[in-house]
């Protein structure tokens, strides 16, 4: 039962409790361990270690050799963990898959409320304002782009957006 005992130490005749507490106090961090490292979960592990443990008690009489209980409670540890693994295979196989995160439809509606008053905003604009506005943050182009498209100037194109967003600003302010 003690690795590196010999047989004789060993008393046959003891019954499954003396053996299984002997065996415990002796093996049961190192079969932990072994468990740990097979089931990557300490908390996991000892609920295997004690199964083998409860089952080698259970079993006890039944055992041919009880010299041999060292290795019956390894084989045991390893069998169970290996059930444990398959286990977990299986239900992460069939576990309902999260849903994607998407913004509720209250965040939806609110957008909506908020795009329909910039839109209704940027309407109120000048066109000159309005087409730099577009140009910068809904199309993303640079300020050079823009001067490009505008057939202005970059000191313009500066000019016209702030002027703009200040008053899209003012505007927005006044509708909440």
């Amino acid at each position: 039962m003690v690795a590196g005992a010999p047989a004789a130490t060993v008393a046959v005749s003891w019954d499954a409790d003396q053996a299984v507490t002997q065996l415990y106090s002796a093996h049961y961090r190192p079969l932990v361990r072994l468990a740990t490292l097979l089931v990557r979960d300490v908390a996991t592990a000892e609920e295997v270690v004690q199964d083998a443990f409860v089952s080698m008690h259970t079993a006890w009489r039944r055992l041919r050799d009880p010299n041999k209980a060292l290795s019956y409670l390894r084989q045991s540890v390893v069998n169970k963990a290996r059930s444990v693994l398959r286990h977990r295979a299986v239900v992460e196989k069939h576990a309902p898959k999260a849903l994607p995160d998407a913004p509720s439809a209250e965040h939806g509606a609110m957008g909506e409320l908020e795009r329909a008053a910039v839109i209704e905003a940027l309407r109120t604009l000048p066109t000159r304002q309005r087409e730099a506005i577009v140009l910068r943050y809904y199309g993303d182009l640079s300020e050079a782009q823009i001067a490009d498209a505008m057939g202005i100037s970059r000191g313009a194109v500066k000019s016209h957006t702030a002027r703009g967003i200040s008053a899209l600003r003012t505007v927005l302010e006044q509708s909440t």
